[in-house]
């Protein structure tokens, strides 16, 4: 196993004013290593991005960092490692501490390249929903987050008999509806593929499960508009590499979809990453990993720009109050500090 190390940085910040003068502010200096940079490309950004915004690292050291989720309550940041079979927690206060292990296989096998647990996300009574690539299901951890524990309720495993191939990435809407991605990422030689399809599929809180999607290559990252009207799924094919957004009806059944921008042009060698996990702004603007790092991208369709991490870059998200978005990219937990 990869020996865990963590970068910490302590910066003591000192601010010295002359009440009988007047001067500029300086901009905050950040306490922690940053790297990158912001590829701004429409002023749609400027709105969302303060010019200077800076990429923080404020962890590093994993497998392959993913799933990242805001805890209000605890004022704190959960992510997964999908490779190492845990769940991590960061915060301002504690650093980093290890939050779930088991995250997503229970099993003997030694082998599995991608165990963990990879999107998570809260149901409307709090619990934490994982997509467990090890188990091939959606499940439910039954302890708090305040005393979190291996303890899990499978909620779906199988789709007319066949079993999932490896759940990914999950979104819940005010109706505690959970749409979520399949594809076979999570699979082993020893650990075969059922179905034929990757899908894209809606699990009520009745239990009762439908596929709403088996056309997409590699369906990924999956998200909601803030009316929940629209779905958007990422999907990380090299060859369609995509951004596609789906209109719902009111039962969360799809009535149409199109491309919402194509980013297979993108690829290259020194730009690392594909669609993947993606969130999206009160505003409707979508952050979405892609190429390079973290795609900003408007309802329209338009690349606003790319936040550069320089990592291939697997998911991200905000804390509550939106003033910071987090991102998992690869071995490296970053974050950087938007607009007021």
């Amino acid at each position: 196993m990869k020996k865990l190390s963590f970068l910490l940085f302590i910066v003591s910040v000192q601010a010295c004013t002359n009440p009988k003068t007047t001067t500029e502010v300086e901009p905050e200096k950040s306490s922690y290593q940053t790297v990158g940079s912001v590829e701004r490309i429409t002023s749609g950004i400027d709105m969302l991005l303060a010019e200077g915004a800076e990429i923080e690292v404020i962890a590093s050291g994993f497998e392959w960092s993913e799933g990242p989720l805001w805890l209000k309550d605890l004022d704190a940041l959960i992510f997964t490692d999908v490779p190492t079979n845990k769940v991590w927690k960061w915060s301002e206060k504690d650093s980093l501490t290890l939050f779930l292990e088991p995250s997503g296989y229970f099993g003997s096998e030694t082998n599995k390249k991608e165990p963990g647990a990879n999107g998570l996300a809260l149901d409307k009574d709090g619990k934490l929903i994982l997509c467990q690539h090890g188990e091939r299901q959606i499940a439910r951890m039954e302890a708090s987050l305040v005393d979190p524990k291996a303890e899990f309720t499978a909620l779906a495993s199988e789709y007319e008999g066949k079993r999932f191939n490896s759940p990914n990435d999950l979104v819940i809407n005010k109706k505690d509806q959970l749409f979520f991605t399949d594809p076979p990422y999570g699979l082993d030689d020893w650990d075969p593929k059922e179905l034929d399809f990757q899908g894209v599929y809606r699990l009520d809180p009745d239990g009762e499960l439908t596929l709403l999607l088996d056309s997409l290559s590699r369906p990924n990252g999956i998200g909601l508009s803030p009316d929940e009207n629209t779905l958007y799924i990422a999907q990380s094919d090299f060859q369609k590499a995509r951004y596609y957004a789906f209109d719902l009806d009111e039962s969360g059944d799809i009535l149409s979809g199109k491309v919402l921008l194509d980013a297979t042009g993108s690829i290259a060698r020194e730009m690392p990453g594909l669609p993947d996990g993606l969130t999206v702004h009160s505003s409707g603007t979508l952050f979405a990993s892609g190429p390079g790092g973290i795609w900003v991208i408007s309802e329209q369709g338009e690349h606003m720009g790319t936040i550069m991490t320089g990592q291939g870059t697997a998911n991200c998200t905000f804390n509550a109050d939106e003033s910071y978005l987090y991102m998992t990219a690869d071995a490296y937990l970053m974050r950087i500090k938007l607009k007021d």
